[in-house]
């Protein structure tokens, strides 16, 4: 037996209940984990309240990433003892997640956890600290350098915002933190942030071209933010889109592509490569301390985390929330 994170659909809507299950109700894969850590990421919020489509079939146990050990696996690539890190996959949506004590997936989404790196540092990064990583690489592999001007960062008070911040400052560039929250201003300085403004500046309709600010920008919001973003970037920067707490609408234009040469980098963290993955995680080990994070870090056991859906979307919840499902 386990216990897990159960959402099941009822005429009422999304039901989330903490559950007793069997080893036996877990979903076909080559790899069974004991999962130590989890995390609540605003897709998570999602499916447990029922305000997105995200489940595509009930009942699902929700949770897009978690670290733990391999129980028993029919892969040579893995074996019992080892440590791993799973990030998307469809896992917490088509397939049961990480809000469990237990999962069983397929190997090849499994990556193994870095030396040194315990599962709670893992998750204390999770999803949102891995696609700001792949971001952050983004802008590096563009040529981006510190030297260049500042990188704006939206939804700066957010999982991605925060990881995203701090690993930018560690490698020596001025960030702009974007946030609705400014009274965490004090917050987001201590993370690295040079400025912080507020979200209302690019959050509505704005021009086709602005005021060349922005040698790159990591976006985790969408629709006005993201086209005011590319509308103020300098000639050939790149804005990284990871988000779309705004929306998923791009009311832009093509100005700032045809006549600034910016680039617009979509970024995907749920289907990207195995070596992809294992660059992200790797610098990750050596770029972001586990100390870095505690003040983005708020810990909840499994029956807790239900409860914060809600206030996750509603945007009240700084940094991340990392799930120890054994507590």
């Amino acid at each position: 037996m386990f216990k897990a994170i159960l959402l099941d659909r009822q005429d009422s809507g999304t039901v989330a209940s903490v559950t007793d299950l069997e080893d036996s109700q877990l979903p076909e894969g080559d790899v069974t984990v004991r999962v130590d850590y989890s995390t609540l990421n605003y897709k998570d919020g999602l499916a447990i309240t029922g305000k997105g489509p995200v489940v595509r079939k009930f009942p699902m146990v929700p949770g897009i990433d978690f670290a733990g050990i391999v129980e028993a696996s029919s892969d040579s690539r893995y074996q019992p003892g080892d440590a791993v890190v799973l990030n998307g996959w469809g896992v917490g949506e088509t397939h049961w997640g990480g809000l469990a004590q237990k999962a069983r997936v397929k190997a090849d989404w499994l990556l193994p956890l870095p030396d040194g790196m315990s599962a709670r540092h893992a998750m204390s990064i999770g999803t949102a600290g891995y696609t700001a990583m792949l971001c952050v690489l983004a802008i590096a592999a563009h040529g981006v350098t510190p030297g260049q001007g500042d990188i704006l960062v939206t939804g700066a008070n957010g999982g991605v915002g925060g990881v995203a911040i701090a690993l930018l400052a560690k490698r020596g560039y001025r960030v702009v933190a974007s946030t609705g929250r400014l009274a965490e201003t004090d917050h987001l300085k201590a993370l690295g942030a040079a400025d912080v403004i507020d979200r209302n500046e690019l959050s509505s309709p704005g021009k086709p071209l602005a005021k060349e600010r922005w040698a790159a920008t990591v976006d985790s919001v969408g629709s006005h933010t993201l086209a005011n973003a590319c509308a103020a970037t300098r000639y050939g920067g790149i804005v990284t889109a990871c988000g779309l707490a705004q929306g998923m609408d791009f009311p832009g234009n093509v100005a700032p592509f045809i006549l600034r040469g910016i680039t617009l980098r979509g970024i995907d963290s749920v289907m990207a490569p195995f070596t992809v993955r294992q660059q992200a995680w790797q610098a990750l080990a050596k770029e972001l301390p586990e100390s870095a994070l505690e003040a983005l870090v708020r810990e909840v056991s499994l029956g807790e985390a239900p409860a914060l859906a809600s206030d996750l979307l509603a945007g009240k919840v700084r940094g991340r929330v990392i799930v120890a499902v054994n507590a």
